[in-house]
């Protein structure tokens, strides 16, 4: 998940609602393996108590942590560029040019349900 996550390339200046709808499926894909993962190990405690697993564990928190204050910067990002595309002169420029809001990122239905996901240890 991780890796897909990572190889999709967006270019800010030229940005279409398909690419940002296959990086909105790719960070939540990521999103919820971290959070399938997190919800597995409070399953296992065996798992918490090896050192290398808590530091694991930590890492991923710090990086569910990180796509969380991406995901609020994007949308405060595109809430300031369609309130400019919006108002004059702002709106006068987008429409000459041609200058469109663009989407919020939204998280697709049920990416907070957790499935269930069990680990065979034997």
């Amino acid at each position: 998940a991780r890796a897909k996550a990572t190889s999709i390339q967006i270019d800010p200046a030229n940005i279409t609602p398909e690419q940002l709808q296959q990086f909105q499926q790719a960070q939540s894909q990521l999103s919820g393996a971290l959070s399938r993962l997190l919800v597995t190990v409070e399953r296992y405690p065996e798992l918490k108590a090896n050192q290398n697993f808590r530091d694991l564990q930590a890492q991923l928190e710090g990086t569910e942590n990180r796509i969380k204050v991406a995901r609020d910067r994007y949308n405060e990002a595109v809430a300031a560029y369609n309130r400019s595309v919006r108002r004059f002169p702002g709106n006068f420029f987008a429409m000459v040019f041609g200058f469109d809001q663009k989407a919020m990122f939204e998280a697709q239905e049920g990416a907070e349900n957790a499935p269930e996901v069990q680990f065979d240890f034997n």
